[in-house]
């Protein structure tokens, strides 16, 4: 007796790929957890990480490197060692999720190397763009939402935090005026890619402007939000 043919199981599709750029300050991870609880109530499957740090071991240490402004880092090394973490958070984290049908939602990637690296402490925008192509590669965002708040007020919120400020938070005058001008740069590059969304604006209102600007990228029953 013939056997019945074997059909290929079919792949779940690729989930969708959110980023969450913007200077120190500016409600990224408020934002992210609030939109990821939408997305799950929607009922999709979801994975909240971040940069540096997102990943194994390798990023979570390479984190605290990079963060500690009493270790001596250039910028050419803090850049490598960025990319040395994001390669190891795509390969632990963002492409395993991404391939089985998970949408991620990422505090910082490869956008900020180049607002903090590049327009903040003048690293080439020539090596920014070859490790892009290296380690990056194809696993460029379905969305990046841009939060952009005016430098001073988001100085003022992270006084609030009671903490001390790490290594890109204690950067001199004129630091953060310089990367908030690189993220609206490559904002106005890839208009097709990112949003520009006001930091300013209160949660409710803040949440509602996010969910808009990612609704093309639901699945038609899930657009209506939760």
């Amino acid at each position: 007796m013939s056997k019945p043919p074997v059909f290929p199981m079919k792949a779940p599709a690729r989930g969708a790929f959110i980023t969450l750029e913007g200077g120190d300050g500016a409600g990224k991870t408020t934002l992210l957890a609030a939109l990821a609880g939408r997305l799950r109530a929607a009922g999709l499957e979801c994975v909240e990480t971040r940069e540096p740090g997102g990943g194994g071991a390798l990023a979570q240490h390479l984190r605290t490197l990079l963060l500690d402004k009493v270790i001596a880092a250039g910028p050419v090394a803090q850049t490598l060692l960025h990319y040395a973490a994001r390669a190891d958070h795509l390969e632990q984290i963002i492409a395993p999720a991404l391939a089985g049908g998970q949408w991620v939602l990422c505090d910082r990637y490869f956008d900020s190397s180049h607002a903090y690296q590049g327009a903040g402490l003048g690293v080439d925008s020539g090596l920014l763009d070859t490790l892009d192509g290296s380690i990056v590669g194809d696993m460029v965002p379905d969305r990046t939402l841009l939060l952009d708040i005016d430098p001073e007020r988001a100085r003022s919120r992270q006084a609030g935090r009671g903490r001390s400020p790490d290594r890109y938070e204690a950067q001199p005058d004129g630091f953060a005026e310089r990367v908030r001008a690189g993220f609206l740069q490559r904002a106005a590059a890839e208009p097709d890619r990112f949003r520009v969304l006001d930091a300013g604006l209160g949660p409710d209102a803040l949440i509602a402007a996010a969910w808009t600007a990612i609704a093309d990228l639901l699945p038609p029953d899930g657009r209506d939000g939760a």
